[in-house]
This record gives structure tokens, sequence and C-alpha cells, in this order.
């Protein structure tokens, strides 16, 4: 396809259902130009992003569509009727169709925290690297328990909230350059094992676990979450398939933009298991406890409700523009 001569071609009627959709009042021949304009445009818009992939124009016609459709349905009648399938079908399908990413980013990063804790633990001079025996000893009996302390908890569990759900959001992203998820990740997993190796290193691994567990579990898998998320828009643009990298790019960035606002939700109540739970008197089984519900109830969502919403043929790469439109294409 011409893309510039097929614009030329077409714009007049696109440009026309702009002036309509931002129309005031219309009346009957209006209305039904609109519906006409609708339809022919949205077969416009099928035809660019076959042809072309993500473009510009397509981009702009986009919007008109989209604006000429809440004409047909009402703002906000639209906004709250499309909540419960945001919610039941295209935020869980999203989740679910990254699973098996998920795992392996969880799996990695155990196994890179794992062997550095065990690197630390087993070499004394890896150990007195990381400081002196005053300061470390400082660090295990003090610094790591009052960190969770040392703030109100509303402010912490604000602060640790808005920490997290930027590092997730940056993860996806930057996942397209395919090199800042798994520094991040990298990052992480040093972390952890570093403040692993030394409370293991001084008899405190118990203390540790305590304190990382109740909020970690859904934390660390929110962010795995987003890691997966980042290197999947990384996969689009190297093994698209028979998609063009645009195409690809769009759609899986559509669906996982989905992914972020999911991980902001769940990392928002990881972070009020740590301001409000974490540094609390409440016994440790309790704690680790509420924690593992957490968690279990974000996996029951990812994987069971996830795995309905893909069998009933929600896809998460769509928008609802999108799907309207190839509908009335369709019919």
């Amino acid at each position: 396809m011409d893309l510039d001569a097929y614009t030329a071609a077409r714009s007049a009627d696109w440009e026309e259902l702009s002036r309509l959709a931002k129309k005031r009042r219309l009346d009957g021949a209006e209305a039904d130009r609109l519906i006409d304009l609708y339809q022919s445009s949205a077969a416009d818009l099928s035809a660019i992003q076959t042809s072309a992939g993500s473009t510009a124009v397509g981009d702009r016609l986009s919007l008109a569509l989209s604006s000429a459709r809440l004409r047909f349905t009402g703002a906000g009648a639209n906004l709250f009727a499309q909540l419960p399938r945001f919610f039941v079908l295209q935020l869980p399908a999203a989740l679910y169709r990254l699973r098996w990413i998920v795992l392996a980013v969880a799996a990695v990063t155990i196994v890179v925290a794992t062997l550095y804790a065990l690197w630390i633990t087993g070499n004394p001079e890896v150990l007195r690297n990381l400081g002196s025996d005053a300061n470390l000893r400082r660090y295990v009996e003090h610094e790591f328990i009052d960190y969770y302390s040392n703030n109100p908890a509303a402010s912490f569990a604000g602060q640790v909230w808005t920490n997290n759900a930027w590092i997730a959001a940056q993860c996806i992203a930057f996942g397209i350059t395919g090199l800042y998820v798994p520094y991040v990740l990298l990052q992480n997993a040093i972390g952890v094992g570093t403040a692993a190796g030394v409370m293991f290193a001084y008899g405190r691994g118990d203390v540790m676990f305590s304190y990382i567990l109740p909020h970690g579990l859904l934390e660390l898998t929110s962010v795995f979450v987003a890691a997966a998320a980042g290197l999947r828009i990384f996969w689009a643009w190297i093994a698209p398939g028979a998609r063009t990298r645009g195409q690809a790019l769009a759609e899986d960035g559509r669906a996982l933009f989905t992914v972020a606002v999911g991980c902001a939700i769940s990392l928002f109540v990881s972070g009020l298991i740590e301001g409000f739970v974490t540094p609390s008197p409440l016994p440790v089984w309790a704690k680790i406890g509420i924690g593992a519900l957490a968690l279990a109830a974000f996996l029951a969502y990812m994987l069971v409700l996830g795995r309905r919403a893909v069998r009933s043929g929600e896809t998460g790469d769509l928008t609802e523009f999108e799907a309207g439109a190839r509908r009335i294409v369709a019919g």
C-alpha cells in the first residue's frame, strides 16, 4: 500500500468523521453520516495496520474513531462498563500469558541470590571485604530490623510502593532494550544474596526470613512479572513471527501496559504489608502467613482466573476500540 496516496484519498472522510465526533449536537442525517464514516474509517484503519503496521496516520485515525465511538456509547457508561472486563478478563489473561517467563525469571533470580549468599558465607575474605566486624554486627543486629520501623508505617508503605512501582514500570518500559531487565534482576539478586550471606554468616538467617518473607513473597513476584513483561516486549521485537515488528510491539505493548497496572496494584498491597505487618509485633508465623495468603491470592488470580479468561478467547492484545472496530468491519 502507498500510505501517502491512501491518506490523500481518504483524508477528507477522516476529517469529516473527526468534525462530527466533536460536534455537540447531531441531527438525524448527521448521526447516520457519523455511523457510515465510522464503519468505513474502521475498515481503513484495519487496512493501514495490516499493510503498514503502527503509523502516525493510523494513530490519528484511532483517536478519531475512539471519539466517534464515544458518541454512540457515552464516555461515562463506557468507562465503567469496561472495568469488570478489565479486571476479570484482560488483566488476568495478560498475566497468565507471562506465567512461564515469570517462572524462569524467578528461578534464575533465586539461583543467583543463593550462589551469592553461599559465596559470602563460605569465604571469610569476601565477608571482610563487605565491612568491618563491628559494622556488619551493627547491620545484622540493628540496621536490618530498624529499616522497617524508622519511619511511620503509612509513610514507609507509600515510599516502598512508589519505589517498587517505579522499578516495575521501568522494567516494562525499557524491556525493549534487552539489557535493562537483566541488569535490574542481577542487581536485585545480588542485593538479596548479599543480605542473606551476611545475616547467615552471623547466625541471623531466621531474622532475615522473618522480615523478608511477609512482604517479599508478593513484592518479588510482582517484580518478576514486570521483568517478564519487559522481556516479552524485547522478544516481540526480536522475533515478531508473522507480524511486522511494529505490529508486534504495538500489540504486546498494549497488553503489557495492562500488566503494569496490575503490578502497581499488587505492589501497593505488598507495600501495605511491608509498612504495617512486617515490623508489627505479630508472631512470625502470622506475619509470614499473611504474606503467603497475599501471594496465593495473586497466583490464583493470575493462573486460575487468567487460564479461564484465555480459554474464553481473551488475548489481552486488543484495545476495546480495536475489537469493536473489527467486529463492525466483519459485520
